[in-house]
Parts: structure tokens; sequence; C-alpha cells
């Protein structure tokens, strides 16, 4: 049975603000965590990525919060805040504090973060003052415990999002600090995509007792995802990348690859063919990152071509279309990686480039759940389900096959091409390349201004814009 946000006993205030953004039927995470977080429970929640998580824990606290506010025990000291998401990085952080202030201008409610990749002098501003939420990554968060820059004595509620992630960056001793310094009695409560052993790990140590939720599709990709998988014939991808970029698709393409090197190769392949695209991956300056993620965001260059360093916590609008031109080793990356479309009930295609050595992965990500074997799209793209394409008549692998097979990248230095920035709001932590040593593309990085560098021409010229 389907269930509304109308069912929920929640102040007039979230109810008023999920009127007016037309946010009407729950998605089945939401349903369940949304209950027992009213309801006082620890959780721990299982769930795809792009199935609503977030929400599933912002309203249940914000409510908590706005009932005490009411009661007459508003907070009224500095860096005592009664709720903290712990994120894994920066641009999580972000947008998860995009959502709270959806709710914010009615609830009158405030949320401050604390985040790494920002200077300690404004997280220690932000940490001065009053406020309700706070949300931080955990060796900022740290940081401002080791300072007393803030307390968290007065906690009630305590969130681990994107739990999985945060395990590449040894992130359990830093969960115990946290959990430590707050209250014995606090709320809980973890969300995650997958379960690796590492995040069983803090399960069991600091989530006895929690209520274990785990959606239909946990360990799966959401049922709105269509995924297409494409034979590679002769290890030449040239032919499957040329019919991808025939194909209709009207919001924008996120690209995987696997290495930084791969990552060079493919950005310089799309714009030697005249598709402007912008790069996120690692070894690059923030603020370059920072510059690609927005004009991609703003839809003014409609292809990202990223390493699994743009696979989780990222929250993009009309991304329909993710293609793996290189598949990860682990399932858990692949699942990562396809949860960048589809998000919150759209519906989205995943292209995978599938070689012999993929194969097994293929057929365990498929029988995990609802995967549709397909094109999809446009009906060239239906018509190609299983396809291979032989190699060119020049016998000439493309550039990015060519990087792959010598691990060794062409990209060359070039003025690429420069794009306007819209918005300087809302972007991530995964830049555009820097002059690098000899195994490293050197590609310009983005002016420091609201502008932002797409990949740049091996020839040095500037591509054309379509």
């Amino acid at each position: 049975m389907t269930q509304t946000f109308a069912d929920f006993d929640l102040i007039p205030s979230l109810q008023a603000t999920l009127t007016e953004r037309e946010l009407v039927t729950t998605t089945e995470i939401q349903a369940r965590v949304i209950p027992a977080l009213l309801a006082g429970r620890s959780v721990v929640g299982v769930s795809p990525t792009g199935s609503g998580k977030t929400l599933a824990y912002v309203l249940p606290m914000l409510d908590a919060l706005k009932r005490l506010e009411e009661a007459g025990d508003a907070v009224a000291h500095s860096g005592r805040p009664r709720a903290v998401v712990v994120v894994p990085g920066r641009d999580l952080g972000e947008q998860v504090a995009r959502v709270f202030k959806l709710f914010t201008h009615t609830t009158r409610l405030r949320v401050r973060p604390i985040l790494g990749g920002t200077k300690l002098e404004v997280a220690r501003n932000n940490a001065s003052g009053p406020f309700e939420v706070l949300v931080a990554t955990p060796g900022r968060l740290v940081k401002m415990l080791d300072e007393s820059n803030i307390y968290l004595g007065d906690v009630r509620l305590l969130v681990f999002d994107e739990t999985d992630q945060m395990f590449d960056q040894s992130f359990l001793p830093a969960a115990q600090r946290i959990v430590a310094a707050c209250p014995p009695k606090r709320q809980l409560a973890l969300f995650s995509a997958t379960v690796p052993p590492a995040v069983q790990t803090l399960i069991a140590q600091l989530f006895k007792g929690a209520e274990v939720i785990r959606s239909g599709g946990a360990h799966q990709v959401v049922p709105t995802l269509l995924t297409s998988n494409r034979l590679v014939a002769g290890g030449d991808r040239s032919p499957l990348l040329s019919r991808v970029l025939q194909e209709k698709v009207e919001g924008s393409t996120l690209f995987f690859t696997n290495t930084r090197e791969q990552c060079d190769a493919l950005a310089a392949e799309l714009t030697d063919r005249g598709y402007p695209c912008a790069i996120y991956r690692g070894e690059m300056e923030k603020q370059d990152r920072r510059a690609n993620l927005t004009a991609f965001r703003a839809g003014e260059v409609k292809f990202l071509v990223s390493t699994d360093l743009g696979s989780r916590g990222l929250d993009i609008e009309n991304v329909d279309r993710v293609v793996n031109y290189h598949l990860p080793n682990q399932t858990e990356n692949y699942l990562h990686r396809v949860g960048r479309t589809a998000r919150a009930g759209r519906a989205g295609l995943v292209i995978n480039f599938v070689t012999e050595r993929d194969k097994p992965l293929i057929a365990l990500v498929t029988s995990r759940g609802p995967v549709k074997t397909g094109a999809g799209g446009s009906p060239a793209a239906r018509n190609e389900a299983k396809e291979g394409g032989a190699r060119p008549p020049s016998g000439k692998r493309s550039r990015a096959e060519a990087t792959a097979a010598t691990d060794r990248p062409r990209v060359r230095p070039g003025k690429g091409a420069d794009v306007k920035a819209k918005s300087r709001s809302a972007a991530a932590d995964v830049a555009r390349p820097k002059a690098a040593p000899p195994t490293e593309p050197k590609v310009r990085k983005a002016p420091r201004r609201a502008k932002t560098t797409r990949a740049a021409s091996p020839s040095g010229r500037k591509p054309r814009s379509r």
C-alpha cells in the first residue's frame, strides 16, 4: 500500500513545506524509517543510492527539534547542537545542508555545516552561536571537539550517512570518538547503500539493539533504472562510444572510468569529437573540481567524465544516463556509480561497456535485483542491447583505448574551452586536473573566477559547441 507524508504526524510547518514542494508519496525506506525515528528508536537503514534516505532522517529530526522548542526547550548556547549528521565529504555535506534548508524557512531551525575542504576559520565561525543541527565531516568534527569549539553533550539524535564510504578514510576511531562525546541516551541512525565488513563492525560496536531496516532494493539497483550491457569487441570501445554519442538524451551523461589516466584520455576523446566535457577526479585543485561540477549541474556542459571519486554522495538532477566506460572491479562501486541516475523515483539509463573480464561482475549485479538488460533510450539504443562493432577501417584504437592499453596518457597541454559558470553554489569536491608528473595528463586548470575549464583538446584547439 502506497504511503504518503500526510500519514505521519509531522508538525504543520513540515507538512506545509512538503505540500509546497509537491512531495506527496514516500519511498520504501522513508515509509519504514520515518515512523521508527519519530518513535525514538535507533535504526540502521540499508537502501540503494537515490532511494530517499536523506529525507528519511531530515523530517523526523526537524520534527523532534521543533517540538522541543515549542515545549520551551530551545537551544540557547553557542556550539551546542541538538542533532548531528556525519557525512563522508564536503560534497555530500553541502547537499544534506541544502535538504535541511528546504524546511528551515518554515521551522526557523538553524543548520550549520562544518566540513573538510574548507578553511578552519570558516568551521570555527560556523560553530559559534546557537544552532540546532550540525552537518559535519568526521575529521573536521573531531578537530572541533579537540579545540572545544563544539560540545555534543546536548545531542538527541546522531546520524551517520553514506557510512560505507567513510570507511575508505579509516573512519571507525573518529566514529567512536563522536559517539562517546554524545549523551548515553542519544538516538542513533546509520544509513548505507551497502554493508561491507567495516560497516558491520561499526554496527556491532555502536548500534547494538538498533532496528535494522532493509528496503526491498538493498544491495540492488533501483527498479526505475534500465541497464544496457554492450559488448566490447576486440578491446576497442570506440564504436560503442560513437553510438552512445549519437543517441538522443534530454539530460546529462556521466561517464565513469577506473583511473585518472583513463579519465583524461576519454575526456580528450570526447573533446576531439566535438563534445565539450568536464573532468571530475583526484589530483586536482578542489576549487577546480567544484567549478567543473557547478558547470555540469547548471547544464553548461552535458558530459562529465569521472573516476569513482564521483560515484558517491553526489546528487545531481537531470543525470539521465550513466556510462561505465570502464567497469569497476567491485560490486559496491558499481552500485554507487549507477546510483547517480534514476534517483528519487525518476527513470534512468546505465550503459555498460562489457569485456570478457567484466562478465562475472555483470552476472552478479544482474542477479541482485530488478536489472533490465536492454538499451533503452533512443530507438537506435533499443536495437543494440548487445553489440560489439568492428574495429575502425584504419585499424587504429581510440585515444582512450590506446591510453588504457599502454597506461600512458596522451593528453597534451592545450587552451581548452572556458565556460562561464551560472552558479557558485552547490559544487563538489572533485575538480579539474592541473599540471602533473609524466604519468599524469596535463590539462589546464580552471580560472579562479566563476569559470570552468573543459577538457583540453590535445591539439590545443577549442571544440565546437553542440
